[in-house]
């Protein structure tokens, strides 16, 4: 979708360094970090959010939970991590297009509420 950013971003139409990238999804850095360390997780396809994705989507969506761990590890969040997903407006999804948070602290282990 033209307008949407993340789109922008997989296309690579706005300059955005990839912390891990494969044929289905692209994972980087959120530019407003809640803690410190604050990854975004994105489907290359276009899902507008949690409650539009179909059972098709089923192996995409695990795959991208799946990676969390791996991606928590290299990040240096041995200590454990969170994982959001905001759905729609009301549960706080700013941008129409679903992705997941992974956010964690490498040395304090305090991760501020979200």
């Amino acid at each position: 979708m033209a307008n949407c950013v993340f789109c922008q971003i997989i296309a690579q139409d706005l300059p955005t360094d990839f912390v891990y990238e494969n044929e289905k999804m692209v994972v980087f850095r959120d530019i407003h970090p809640k803690a410190e360390v604050h990854l975004l997780i994105v489907p290359r396809e276009h899902i507008a959010s949690l409650i539009d994705a179909k059972v098709q989507h089923g192996p995409l969506i695990a795959e991208m939970l799946l990676l969390l761990p791996k991606l928590a590890k290299e990040q240096g969040l041995e200590r454990g991590f969170r994982t959001v997903i905001n759905t729609g407006p009301g549960g706080g999804q700013i941008i129409d297009h679903i992705h997941f948070h992974l956010l964690g602290a490498k040395h304090s282990g305090y991760l501020p509420k979200f």
